[in-house]
């Protein structure tokens, strides 16, 4: 007869409920596996606040998957409403194979901040040789406020969005002083 060998070492670290191995992996269970969706694709659009339209480039976008392009945009613009139209957000959008969809808008990024706050189009050719336009920290500060809301920067500190703001400010030439004089 074949006889199992006892269990030892870390196999016998893991097969404990209530082992310090234990506490940091979790299993799924049989619920969660049986309800999960098989994901089709994963798509980044750049959208307007408030101005989808079921033609390009969402059309398209979400046509190549079966998507329905129409309840997309009807959502999208009922939650981007708070924004001044023509901010360009953007999107990520989860696409299942039964044909839904899951979609998070972020807020727009760093450098259309940045260019707003300072009144240009486009930041220095020559960043560090020629000085495009000059902010204050406020505004920085106000910047950094606002990305803090995105998820993957609510767990940072200010300060440390601040820092990569003036990094971006830096290097799209853009001047950042304490006061403007």
């Amino acid at each position: 007869m074949n006889k199992m060998p006892p269990i030892t070492g870390a196999a016998k670290a893991v097969a404990k409920p209530h082992s310090y191995a234990a506490s940091f992996c979790r299993m799924a269970t049989l619920k969660e596996i049986l309800t999960r969706r098989p994901l089709s694709a994963t798509i980044r659009l750049t959208v307007d606040a408030g101005a989808a339209k079921p033609g390009p480039p969402v059309g398209p976008a979400l046509g190549q998957y079966k998507l329905n392009s129409m309840a997309f945009c009807k959502d999208f613009n009922a939650r981007t409403q708070k924004f001044k139209p023509g901010t360009p957000m953007a999107v990520t959008i989860s696409a299942f194979k039964d044909g839904t969809f899951e979609f998070t808008v972020k807020s727009p990024s760093v450098t259309w901040y940045l260019k707003q706050a300072a009144g240009i189009e486009l930041g220095s050719g020559r960043p560090g040789h020629v000085t495009a336009s000059t902010l204050t920290l406020k505004h920085v500060y106000e910047i950094a406020k606002i990305k803090q809301s995105d998820p993957f920067c609510q767990y940072m500190p200010l300060e440390s969005i601040c820092k990569s703001i003036i990094g971006t400010a830096n290097s799209m030439g853009i001047k950042v002083q304490k006061e403007l004089d």
